[in-house]
């Protein structure tokens, strides 16, 4: 690859850290300036310039966007314009690294965590040469070439601009998510889609997927589909999840999808069931913690109304009192405060500012008490003085958490500890 010019990187995160190291060992004498969004960043071997600075898009050979930066931001329509390509950490991989190896992609709007790293489970455990990268697992660049087979979990931030076919593709869900870094609902499912539209050789779909005409509208006529697990050995595993550490029935499907994809891949039956029973658990997905006689339950990665309504069916049967809201993004509570009253929870707590939102329309439509509580501290002191209605807390926000956090790591960290505080004595 040759590259005329120093090269901007736009976000200064993981996956730019990444990219700053591949490019300072692969073209040591190159130019590297780094600009963000939120301040001054700071990136070894780069030097800081201001988001306007960076607009002079003229004076780059090349502008590498991390996955959080929108690609529909102008500068990367000016670089357009100007003949500056624009690339990725993904995208890097692929010019670099992705010839002679085995791709697979998974992506969705919930579950591709989960899938991807069972994927890679089953494939270890079935002594097949595999590397788990993209938002879990390492960013792609820093695999390089270190295994003969990739599996990619890519988030639609990745998959708007991928550039390469994997060889297998996979979509778990699709539901609307990220609908402002994307510009709008039927950008985020083009961009989503753009997976399957690069032509893998196969595909699967999960079990919402399939009932999407868009997901499968969009499956080239060449591609061939996954087949389903026949009967008994779907059975098989989903016995095998109950008695995992996989929780829900979501995740029982995620296991069964990701069984179809890891055979496809060259997994064994024993590998599939081994990598199911070597799993644990993502922090911050469902991640349980309990504080004297209270489950509290951390599913801060919870990001939009689905994800939530999948924690309360995983705890169905429980007292749940229920932590909810975030940052705005314009999603649709109505279904999940309309289910909300024909489930187990006792109490909810919303947070701003989509809180106000999903508490006004479950005090129209039950009998749930609902507390407006300012910040997350707020809504464990409420709880706590509540006379413990509930035997479960669950933070599951169905919002991102950067309103009032830095991102869903933060928020969850800090509401383990202040279950701690609040209820360990």
């Amino acid at each position: 690859m040759h590259i005329d010019g120093p090269v901007l990187l736009y976000g200064a995160g993981r996956e730019a850290r990444s990219t700053a190291a591949f490019l300072r060992q692969r073209y040591p004498h190159l130019e590297l300036f780094v600009t963000a969004d939120d301040g001054e960043a700071t990136l070894d071997g780069a030097t800081f310039i201001s988001p306007d600075e960076a607009g002079v898009v003229e004076r780059f050979g090349m502008i590498v966007k991390s996955p959080g930066v929108s690609l529909y931001k102008p500068i990367f329509a000016a670089a357009k314009a100007a003949g500056v390509p624009v690339t990725s950490n993904l995208n890097l991989w692929g010019a670099h690294f992705r010839e002679g190896r085995t791709v697979v992609a998974i992506s969705g709007t919930k579950g591709k965590s989960t899938t991807a790293t069972l994927v890679h489970l089953m494939l270890e455990h079935s002594g097949v040469d595999a590397i788990l990268a993209g938002n879990v697992g390492i960013p792609p660049l820093d695999a390089a070439d270190k295994a003969r087979t990739v599996v990619l979990e890519l988030s639609s931030y990745q998959t708007a601009d991928i550039d390469f076919a994997p060889d297998i593709a996979a979509i778990s869900n699709l539901y609307p998510e990220h609908v402002d870094w994307h510009g709008g609902l039927d950008t985020y499912y083009r961009d989503k889609l753009n997976l399957l539209a690069k032509g893998p050789n196969l595909v699967a779909v999960g079990p919402q997927a399939a009932t999407v005409d868009r997901v499968n509208a969009a499956i080239p006529a060449g591609t061939k589909r996954i087949p389903g697990l026949d009967i008994d050995f779907g059975d098989e595993i989903l016995m095998a999840a109950m008695k995992s550490r996989l929780k829900g029935a979501h995740n029982h499907d995620n296991a069964r999808l990701a069984a179809a994809i890891a055979l496809a891949a060259g997994a064994t039956r024993e590998g599939i069931f081994a990598g199911i029973e070597a799993f644990i658990p993502l922090p911050h997905r469902l991640e349980e913690l309990a504080v004297g006689s209270i489950l509290f339950v951390d599913d801060s990665i919870s990001t939009t109304p689905e994800a939530t309504k999948v924690a309360l069916a995983a705890y169905k049967g429980r007292k749940i009192a229920l932590i909810a809201g975030g940052h705005e993004r314009q999603q649709d509570y109505t279904d999940l405060a309309n289910l909300m009253g024909l489930t187990s929870v006792v109490m909810l707590c919303c947070l701003p500012v989509t809180g106000t939102r999903l508490g006004k329309a479950v005090r129209e439509n039950t009998p749930i008490p609902v507390a407006d509580c300012s910040t997350l501290e707020n809504a464990m002191q409420a709880l706590a003085n509540s006379g413990e209605i509930f035997d479960t807390v669950i933070l599951s926000p169905g919002a991102p958490s950067y309103n009032q956090f830095k991102n869903f790591e933060e928020r969850g960290d800090r509401f383990k500890a202040l279950a701690r505080q609040y209820f360990g004595q």
